[in-house]
């Protein structure tokens, strides 16, 4: 059975995460949080714009990491769990998912 299931309170998916996968994505996504954090620092004490783009360069690689992670978890559980389950329709989902990402 999947691990990705309807809330029958609100109707939106969810997706079970192990405790590790949680500490994992949020880890990523707190060092993500720290760097913006850093930026708006130094857009307020005007420092030089290279030195604010080399920054956004290092934030924009830790969303990019947190995204790699997050659909490595994906294709490993939901992804795999809905193809051996007979719904081909998984896939279809998972190519508009790359296809957005990709913009």
């Amino acid at each position: 059975m999947s691990d990705s299931k309807k809330c029958p309170h609100c109707g939106s998916r969810k997706k079970a995460r192990s405790e590790e996968e949680k500490k994992q994505l949020l880890m990523r996504l707190k060092r993500a949080e720290g760097q913006i954090r850093g930026i708006k620092k130094m857009i307020e004490e005007d420092a030089y714009c290279p030195d604010v783009l080399v920054q956004v360069a290092a934030v924009t690689s830790a969303l990019n990491s947190f995204n790699k992670e997050l659909m490595a978890c994906h294709m490993r559980t939901c992804v795999a769990e809905d193809i051996r389950a007979g719904k081909d329709e998984a896939i279809e989902e998972f190519v508009k998912v790359m296809q957005k990402l990709m913009k």
